[in-house]
């Protein structure tokens, strides 16, 4: 099936002059007709040889700096120093900021943390450690109810 678009680009093709092929097509298409520019810029493109009626092709999709070069080395950053910061991943690797916070993100799971890139969520040996932990202190804390009373806490000015 052929596009009303395609159809009116043939109108234009016709060989009648430019406004004669706008006011024909204003006519017969209704409010669903090329725009004066439109035919007259076919027009043109015809007169100047053009048999296509068709758009030029146009390239795919942008490139993105989302590689897997990128996140491999963008994960092997963090992996060694996960203080630096988005900024210095990106121009490390030479892709956009938000680029680089998009793979941290999406990829990696992490997000920035008081200056560390940590994992959202926690691995499993990561759980375990925490539950190991919190069964110790609640066992520290049966065995000496007045351990909470010999922890001193302050801020952090």
């Amino acid at each position: 099936m052929v596009s009303v678009t395609i159809e009116q680009r043939i109108v234009v093709k016709l060989g009648k002059t430019a406004t004669e092929t706008y006011n024909l097509l204003k006519e017969v298409y209704g409010h669903e007709f090329l725009s004066r520019a439109r035919v007259f810029e076919w027009f043109n493109r015809f007169q100047d040889g053009r048999e296509d009626v068709e758009d030029n092709s146009r390239p795919g999709r942008p490139s993105t700096s989302k590689t897997n070069d990128n996140i491999e080395t963008i994960g092997n950053l963090v992996r060694s120093d996960r203080q630096l910061s988005i900024r210095a991943i990106a121009e490390t690797v030479g892709i956009d900021k938000e680029c680089a916070r998009q793979i941290l993100h999406n990829n990696f799971n992490m997000k920035k943390v008081c200056a560390k890139m940590v994992p959202k969520i926690l691995t499993f040996e990561q759980q375990e450690a925490h539950k190991n932990l919190c069964i110790d202190t609640l066992n520290a804390i049966e065995n000496d109810p007045n351990l909470l009373e010999r922890i001193t806490t302050c801020d952090e000015s």
